[in-house]
């Protein structure tokens, strides 16, 4: 929200989204294509009803046996113990369709949980590259997890709380009214609705507080979660002291938020029993009053009582309920924003499947930048023929692995048109796209679970004979195999049990698995030792046969047997041609590749 916005302004923005919120998951609770979660709520509200209606009807039971035991008032059809068992089954039977009210309602619930999770879920994997780099994973991750719980909390209370609470409040004021007089009702009315106000009033400032305790909350989560992903470079750099005081820092900021909440909550129930003891008093010493006067019974006495109690414990909960749902709001309306962030890179209407027949590859005329002030391509044209490998060169920053996000279309290109057998990628579904690209980069990451599963996921539903297959033709079986489980072994968090030549075998298992007819090795071998590095390029030499191959490269040493080179600096091509041509013509290709033969030849 902008900071210009005053409190006022600030509390009714936050009512009109949690209006917007409420609205956005009805569909949820009521889809027009699932009519047996319709019936589910319809039975569920039924029973909700009914618990409400035999609860306000008790505690006349409840005053009939007090009035037959006194015997101001005989009751000659049950008697007191007739009269006390109706009451006992009747607050039996107030349980019992409450308890069947959930559990009709559970299912509905629960799937609507799952599928606001799913539908987040994917649409998040859905988003471009761009959003995922500018947003940290631990706060991410924290956005969906208290979403999905805020629609937990909202359905739960919301339906079957403040809806019933409402409910029995009407109904014990008619009854207030019908068998007393206006005088009861009126002070009922008059202090629920001071009770309210206060509890409302109260619960908005705790809101604001609630909100700080949270945004520090998220903050502790990121710094946890950042720096336990990079565990070695905190190890490297002896940090371990530094990361733990910066996570403590951030605890103590929630530590200060979390003691006002706490305080503010003490406050607020405090106030809540005065203003409802109050209320309790005044109705009950009317009531004695009454008794005493010979207008009211005994019975009427307990039975306002009864009431009184009846209606003070779900008030009780009110400011906790006002409050979590204010939060859940907050929470889920941050995971609708997230499921409201538009998708910069979306597959037409329509679209159709690409249709690979060779697997040229061509960029005509592209031009390309992250930033519009900072173009990266500038009208850059490359040919990548059917079968044939295409080699990436040039300094850091020449706009190499820009045309590797490019051609997986992480972006769009700005300009141009990047084809694949004359089709635009951007006439093309974006899955079928993927499915024919295979990327082995330059840091290969690994699920945190078994060489077979991370070899595997290059296929569903992979056979073993597929799987070992693929680990043969990318050297590694042998390694494998030798170690005491096998294809169980446990990679650990990113792949950490594994060096970095394994890693990237496992890669180019998982990418020869699946089987695509286009090969892009984004620098695979970059970050390996020499020795390392030349057993990958033979795997990788295997691993493009008969496929259409685009390596980007920073040694020059390993693209040296391309068919085509192309050699790019300030996103333009400056030279392209075979290795040898390259050299004889003495241009930037041959002055690159001279000085990393000197430095080679000097370390």
């Amino acid at each position: 929200m902008p900071p210009e916005m005053t409190d006022a302004e600030i509390a009714r923005e936050e009512r009109a989204s949690g209006w917007r919120t409420i609205r956005r998951v009805g569909p949820y609770l009521w889809p027009d294509d699932k009519p047996w979660v319709k019936q589910r709520v319809v039975i569920a509200l039924s029973f909700l009803i009914l618990a409400k209606l035999i609860a306000v009807f008790t505690p006349i039971l409840y005053k009939r046996a007090v009035d037959s035991l006194s015997g101001d008032v005989p009751d000659l059809m049950l008697g007191a113990v007739g009269l006390t068992i109706a009451y006992g089954v009747a607050r039996l039977m107030t349980v019992g369709f409450q308890q069947l009210r959930d559990a009709v309602f559970a299912k509905v619930g629960q799937r609507a949980l799952r599928t606001l999770a799913l539908e987040t879920f994917t649409h998040i994997h859905r988003l471009s590259m761009r959003y995922h780099i500018t947003r940290k994973t631990g706060g991410l991750s924290r956005i969906i997890e208290r979403g999905v719980k805020g629609v937990d909390f909202l359905l739960r209370f919301m339906l079957f709380s403040v809806g019933p609470l409402i409910l029995e409040l009407l109904l014990v004021g008619a009854v207030l009214f019908f068998l007393f007089d206006i005088w009861y009702l009126a002070v009922v009315a008059g202090v629920i609705a001071l009770y309210v106000w206060f509890t409302f009033k109260v619960t908005e400032w705790r809101v604001k507080l609630r909100r700080e305790m949270n945004d520090q909350d998220t903050d502790a989560n990121q710094k946890a979660i950042d720096s336990l992903l990079n565990f070695e470079t905190v190890k490297y750099f002896g940090a371990e002291e530094r990361e733990a005081q910066r996570y403590d820092s951030a605890m103590r900021a929630y530590e200060g938020a979390a003691i006002k909440t706490a305080t503010s909550l003490a406050f607020l129930n405090f106030g809540q029993s005065l203003l409802i003891t109050s209320g309790l008093v005044i109705v009950m010493v009317m009531a004695a009053l009454g008794v005493q006067n010979g207008t009211l019974t005994v019975g009427d006495f307990v039975m306002v009582n009864a009431y009184m109690i009846q209606i003070t414990m779900p008030l009780n909960f009110l400011g906790t309920v006002y409050r979590e749902i204010r939060q859940a709001l907050v929470d889920m309306g941050e995971m609708f924003g997230l499921l409201g962030q538009p998708r910069e890179v979306a597959d037409k209407p329509g679209a159709p499947d690409i249709d690979v027949q060779g697997g040229i590859v061509e960029l005509k005329d592209v031009a390309f930048g992250y930033d519009a002030a900072r173009p990266i391509l500038k009208g850059v044209s490359i040919k990548a023929e059917a079968g044939k490998s295409v080699a990436l060169v040039g300094p850091s920053g020449s706009g190499k692995s820009t045309i590797g996000r490019l051609l997986f279309r992480f972006y769009d290109v700005q300009a141009g048109a990047l084809t694949i057998d004359g089709q635009d990628v951007r006439d093309v579904t974006q899955d079928s796209l993927h499915a024919v690209i295979g990327v082995v980069p330059q840091d290969t990451v690994l699920f945190n679970d078994t060489i077979r599963y991370n070899i595997a996921y290059g296929k569903a539903g992979a056979s073993e004979d597929e799987i070992v297959e693929a680990a043969k033709a990318a050297q590694i079986h042998d390694f494998i195999q030798a170690l005491p489980e096998g294809y169980d072994t446990a990679v650990g968090e990113r792949g950490l049990k594994l060096s970095g030549g394994e890693k990237q075998r496992v890669g180019i298992a998982r990418t020869l698995l699946k089987n695509p007819p286009i090969l892009l090795l984004d620098e695979a071998t970059s970050a390996l030792d020499t020795e390392t590095e030349a057993s990958i390029q033979d795997a990788l030499r295997l691993a493009g046969e008969g496929r259409t191959v685009i390596t980007i490269a920073h040694r020059l040493s390993t693209i040296a047997d391309a068919d085509r080179i192309v050699v790019l600096e300030k996103g333009e091509v400056v030279e392209e041609g075979t290795h040898d041509a390259l050299l004889a013509k003495s241009g930037r290709y041959a002055q690159l590749w001279h000085r990393q033969q000197a430095e080679d030849d000097a370390a």
